[in-house]
């Protein structure tokens, strides 16, 4: 049987530029399976992974052209073809996928929960990447929340992990946490997580373009909201900045409003990847900004707690988190080629909505 595989890709000089690539799979070499990539989220996480694709080599884990990217994304797919015992046609799972209709993995440590992909390409690269769960033994699964599984699992795991670092760093002696890119929803599962622990907490400060305060402003997970035309009004008191946007002047602007009162700033998004800048950070007031790599704390988190003890913490603050999200959501599907290049202009764009949560597939 011949599959057609179709992949979205994108020019690494220029994310703007996207186009689709094809070819035909007559036979999978033995070891080889194939998924059928049911449906993903599209978010400006995604964009974060363009951004730094090659240096946190995003780039890596599906090829491409010379000169061009796939997009990963994070989504469900089923076992429609199969030469693994232990793989069974028809099992789905979720897991790390590229924008495309179909992808070929190459299974290994397999388990009753699932399997990892052991393709030479991505031997090096994190195994929170490579693993794929089967949805029938996930224990967060639940096939009436799918959408929100696709477009807040992985944003909201980085949330809880930022969270508990903060928390066990005692918030670097911080009163005030900021988080930029307030809208954007890891920064909200952020925003929620630190809203809800117990007093005394950090104040809350979101800062937020024009447009989003009155969205920002009703989620009820700050306790104040600045704009980025604004920010003489942020407090001025020894804070934690927290920055989701990737804004060089939004970093500077801040560095330099607080100067020595910032005790830690954290590196996390890149949702303003054009504003990005060059050098210059040295010549920053404060601390220097520290990228947030989630992978390196889930492998903490899981040598200090165990697997179980690790899923079982997730577990019980994303089941506080999901009903949140229901207040003020729009899930938004779209299929075929056309609607997936469309919502990645947009999201790449900053024209999406902040309520918008997108499930493509092609």
């Amino acid at each position: 049987m011949t599959h057609h595989i179709i992949d979205f890709e994108v020019e690494k000089g220029n994310f703007r530029n996207g186009s689709f690539a094809s070819h035909d799979v007559e036979v999978l070499s033995p070891g080889q399976v194939l998924l059928n990539v049911d449906s993903f989220a599209f978010t400006s996480n995604n964009v974060t992974y363009a951004v730094f694709g090659d240096a946190m080599r995003y780039w890596h884990f599906f090829s491409a052209a010379d000169g061009k990217g796939r997009v990963p994304v994070w989504g469900f797919g089923t076992v429609i073809d199969t030469t693994v015992d232990g793989v069974e046609k028809g099992r789905r799972v979720y897991g790390y996928f590229p924008m495309s209709n179909q992808l070929i993995v190459e299974p290994t440590q397999l388990t009753k929960s699932g399997f990892f992909d052991g393709g030479a390409h991505r031997a090096e690269l994190h195994d929170v990447y490579n693993q794929y769960s089967y949805v029938d033994r996930d224990p967060l699964y639940r096939e009436d929340l799918e959408a929100q599984i696709m477009l807040f699992r992985p944003l909201f795991t980085t949330s809880f992990l930022i969270d508990d670092f903060l928390a066990r760093e005692k918030f670097f002696d911080a009163d005030t946490v900021v988080l930029s890119s307030a809208s954007s929803k890891t920064s909200l599962g952020l925003a929620f997580c630190l809203y809800n622990r117990p007093s005394p907490r950090p104040t809350l400060v979101g800062l937020t373009s024009p447009g989003n305060v009155g969205f920002v402003k009703g989620l009820g997970c700050y306790d104040t909201v600045v704009t980025y035309d604004d920010t003489g009004l942020l407090p001025d008191e020894a804070s934690v900045f927290v920055d989701m946007a990737g804004n060089s002047d939004v970093l500077s602007t801040v560095h330099h409003h607080y100067k020595d009162h910032v005790k830690y700033s954290c590196l996390v998004g890149g949702t303003h990847w054009e504003a990005r800048g060059g050098g210059g950070r040295e010549a920053l007031p404060g601390p220097a900004p520290t990228l947030f790599f989630a992978p390196d704390h889930v492998k903490q988190r899981m040598d200090d707690w165990g697997a179980a003890g690790f899923q079982s913490r997730l577990a019980e603050s994303w089941n506080k988190f999901i009903p949140h999200t229901e207040n003020w959501v729009n899930v938004k599907r779209g299929s075929g080629r056309e609607a997936v290049e469309r919502t990645y202009l947009d999201v790449l764009g900053g024209k999406a909505d902040p309520r918008d949560g997108f499930i493509l597939s092609l």
